[in-house]
C-alpha cells in the first residue's frame, strides 16, 4: 500500500512498511528466564488441574518438537514427554515483559498496536524508507529484544498488517521474514488457507468444502461466488489473500474503542442449581461493573453465555431499562435471562456475563418518577467506594454475603488470574 504524505519539505508518496512482532513461546520463555535449569527441557505453562483449567496455555520449542499443543489437557501432554516440566502461569511477569517489549517497539514508532500481550503491529513507514530498510529496523528490534529482555521474537515485514502477521509466523524462533510485492505470491499463496488471519476453523472447513485449500486459491476464486457464500466477510478474506489490506496500525496515543466488557468462568464444580448460578453471576457482574466504571462507561444490554457439561453452549441477551454500571442490576438481568432460557436438565460447566450497547457514564441521566432514583444513586456511590477499598486492601476486603454460602463453587474472586483469563464468548484464547 502506498500513502500520500505532506511535510514542510514537500509532498509525495511513500510505501507502507508494517512490522508484526511475535514474542516466541512467550509464557514459557519468561518462565525459563526465571528458572534457567529448565531451559533445555520441554516446558508447558498450564492452568490449575484442581480448578478444571488444566490445559496447556503455552509451551517452549522443546515441548513443541515432541508434539505438545496449546489447548490440550495436561495429562495428554505428559504422555508425549515423560520429562515435561509443568509450571503454573505468572501473569504479572508476562505483563511486565510485554510492557518492556512494547517500550522497545515505541522507540521506533508512535504507531504500535498490541495484539495480545505477546504480539504487536508497528508502522515504521517514512518518506523515502524502503522495504530493505524496514528489514534492517526489524533486525535491530530482534537483537534488542534478545539482548535486553533475554527472550526471542519473530518479526514479519510487509506492506500490510495481514501479510506481516503471516511473515512473523513463517520462521520461528528468533527470525525476520520479509513479504513484499515481489515475493508475496511465492511465499503466501502456497500456504494453507487456515493460516490467513481471521480464517477460523469453521470458515476453513467451509472453504475446503468448496475446494479452496490454499491462500492462492482463495485469491483466485470468483468474487461473486465467495460473496454469495460468505457475504461481506468472504469479500474481505479474498482481499486479504490478494494483499489488499488497508487497515491502519492504530496509534498508541489513542485508546481503542471498547464495544463490550465481559467475563466468563469455568468453576471447579459444575453449577447444578439456580443458587449456584446466582452466586457466580454476582461475582462476574461485579467484575464487569468494576471494569465499566474504570473506563467511565455504562451499558444497556446484558448477555449471558452458558456451556453445559456436554460442552454445548448458547448465548442470550436482554436490555435494561436504563444504562448502568451497577453490579446488582447487571446480575439481576443476567439471572432473569438464565431463568427464562435454562431448565437445568444438564449441569452448567461454564458461565459468562457481558455488557454491550455502551455509553459514557459522564452523560446526562434521565430521572424517572416511577423509580427509587435516590436509592439507585446511593448504590452507585457505594460501589465506587467498594472499588477504592478493594484497590487498597485487596479483592477480599469487601464481599457479598451471598458468597459465604458459595464456597463449594470455588474461588471466583476478581483476582489477577481471573482478569487475565478473560476471553470473548465467541473466540478462543490466543495462547
Amino acid at each position: 500500500m502506498f500513502v500520500l504524505y505532506n511535510t514542510p519539505e514537500g509532498r509525495g508518496i511513500m510505501e507502507t512498511i508494517i512490522l508484526h512482532a511475535d514474542l516466541n513461546s512467550f509464557y514459557a520463555s519468561v518462565e525459563c528466564l526465571y528458572n534457567p535449569a529448565i531451559r533445555n527441557l520441554p516446558v508447558a505453562v498450564c492452568g490449575s488441574v484442581e480448578n478444571r483449567h488444566g490445559i496447556v496455555l503455552a509451551k517452549n520449542q522443546q515441548a513443541k518438537a515432541v508434539g505438545i499443543r496449546t489447548g490440550e489437557a495436561v495429562w495428554q501432554a505428559k504422555l508425549k514427554a515423560a520429562n515435561l516440566v509443568v509450571v503454573p502461569p505468572h501473569y504479572d511477569r508476562y505483563l511486565r515483559f510485554g510492557n518492556l517489549a512494547r517500550e522497545i517497539y515505541c522507540s521506533y514508532s508512535e504507531k504500535v498496536q498490541p495484539f495480545g500481550m505477546d504480539e504487536a503491529w508497528i508502522d515504521i513507514s517514512f518518506p523515502g524508507r524502503t522495504m530493505d530498510q524496514g528489514y534492517e529496523i526489524a533486525e535491530k528490534i530482534r537483537r534488542r529484544i534478545k539482548f535486553e529482555l533475554g527472550i526471542t521474537v519473530s518479526i514479519g515485514v510487509s506492506f500490510n498488517k495481514v501479510f506481516s502477521k503471516l511473515g512473523s509466523d513463517m520462521k520461528k524462533p528468533d527470525a525476520v521474514t520479509v513479504i513484499d510485492r515481489d515475493n508475496y505470491k511465492d511465499k503466501v499463496w502456497p500456504l494453507d488457507v487456515g493460516e490467513l488471519l481471521y480464517v477460523g476453523y469453521a470458515t476453513k472447513r467451509k472453504l475446503n468444502s468448496w475446494n479452496i485449500n490454499t491462500i492462492g486459491e482463495l485469491a483466485d476464486i470468483d468474487a461473486v461466488f465467495i460473496r454469495e457464500k460468505l457475504g461481506k466477510c468472504g469479500t474481505i478474506l479474498k482481499d486479504y489473500a490478494m494483499g489488499n489490506d488497508y487497515s491502519p496500525v492504530e496509534n498508541t496515543q489513542h485508546e481503542t474503542i471498547i464495544k463490550s466488557i465481559g467475563n466468563s468462568t469455568t468453576p471447579p464444580k459444575d453449577l447444578c442449581s439456580t443458587e449456584d448460578i446466582k452466586i457466580t453471576s454476582f461475582v462476574l457482574a461485579e467484575s464487569v461493573a468494576r471494569r465499566l466504571r474504570e473506563h467511565g462507561l455504562k451499558g444497556k444490554t446484558v448477555q449471558i453465555y452458558i456451556r453445559d457439561c456436554d460442552l454445548e453452549s448458547f448465548e442470550r441477551q436482554g436490555q435494561l431499562s436504563d444504562y448502568t454500571n451497577i453490579s446488582s442490576e447487571i446480575a439481576d438481568r443476567a439471572m432473569k435471562l438464565v431463568k427464562a432460557n435454562w431448565y437445568f436438565n444438564k449441569p452448567v460447566r461454564s458461565f459468562g456475563i457481558r455488557v454491550t450497547d455502551l455509553a459514557s457514564s459522564k452523560g446526562p441521566i434521565q430521572i424517572s418518577i416511577f423509580k427509587e432514583e435516590n436509592k439507585r444513586f446511593k448504590t452507585m456511590d457505594l460501589e465506587y467506594s467498594i472499588d477504592s477499598i478493594r484497590k487498597r486492601y485487596g479483592p477480599y476486603a469487601v464481599q457479598r454475603a451471598v458468597l459465604i454460602h458459595g464456597r463449594d463453587c470455588g474461588d471466583l474472586s476478581d483476582s489477577t488470574e481471573a482478569l487475565m483469563r478473560k476471553v470473548s464468548f465467541n473466540t478462543g484464547e490466543k495462547r
